[in-house]
């Protein structure tokens, strides 16, 4: 099972460059999809051969995730159960085979008045995770805007202090992962510094001056041939890929 996970940045902006494509070249059994920023639109994966499901923010152009897959979910889940959360559209999962595959966005506290509302947001996730682990195999793809180490971030020094880089965000992260969920992204970079986004100021992609704050985490299953695609450039973020090649007893 191919799997990808990527923010988009809004869906009508990635088609433009060049997402169709992108997906038949690469032709992944599930895309975990995040930031979609518009209500429903199945018929862009129908036509691809995908179904789909959604869950957009209440308010219009803004957050969203969804999930396209090759053959349809079962147990469809959205949300976290708490509604403020939810009305963003910030969490949507189904199960295929066995494993149950999900599509997180986290909030951003890069504004200084949603950190609260972003803190708030890590022990529900933490709680949801456990949960997904107990009833099965999960494969968790998505953005958490959270950095976990120092060689998450091209520039971590001034950072320190900057949401998605806090000293109580990285040890919520160390914390989930330390709960059972595996870092697959990680594991194959060993201690090489890469980064999955990159801000629009200039110079950042061209420089490599970004963040790795997206992540394909997995429970109860292997996963190989994981990879960033860096070049893509569909959105500021960068897809990740994995390929599923067991489910663990």
């Amino acid at each position: 099972m191919h799997v990808v996970t990527l923010n988009l940045n809004g869906l009508r902006s990635a088609i433009k460059k060049g997402l169709p494509d992108w997906i038949a070249l690469h032709s992944p059994d599930v895309l975990l999809l995040q930031e979609v920023r518009a209500d429903p639109m199945p018929e862009v994966f129908w036509a691809l051969g995908y179904h789909s499901v959604w869950h957009p923010a209440q308010r219009p152009g803004y957050s969203g995730v969804a999930i396209a897959s090759r053959e349809p979910l079962e147990g469809l889940q959205t949300g976290f159960g708490d509604e403020p959360l939810d009305a963003e559209g910030r969490l949507i999962s189904g199960v295929i085979g066995a494993v149950r595959y999900a599509s997180l966005y986290l909030p951003s506290g890069a504004r200084g008045e949603r950190q609260d509302f972003k803190d708030r947001s890590l022990p529900l996730l933490s709680a949801w995770t456990a949960q997904a682990m107990r009833r099965g195999p999960l494969v968790l793809g998505g953005d958490f805007n959270v950095a976990h180490t120092e060689l998450d971030i091209k520039n971590w020094r001034s950072n320190q202090r900057s949401s998605g880089f806090l000293p109580h965000e990285r040890a919520w992260m160390t914390g989930l992962l330390a709960s059972g969920l595996h870092d697959n992204h990680r594991a194959a970079l060993g201690q090489e510094s890469a980064y999955t986004w990159w801000s629009n100021r200039a110079g950042a992609y061209a420089n490599d001056v970004g963040w790795r704050i997206d992540y394909l985490l997995s429970s109860g299953v292997q996963m190989r041939d994981v990879q960033a695609h860096r070049a893509a450039r569909l959105s500021d973020h960068a897809p990740i890929s994995a390929t599923v090649a067991f489910v663990l007893d």
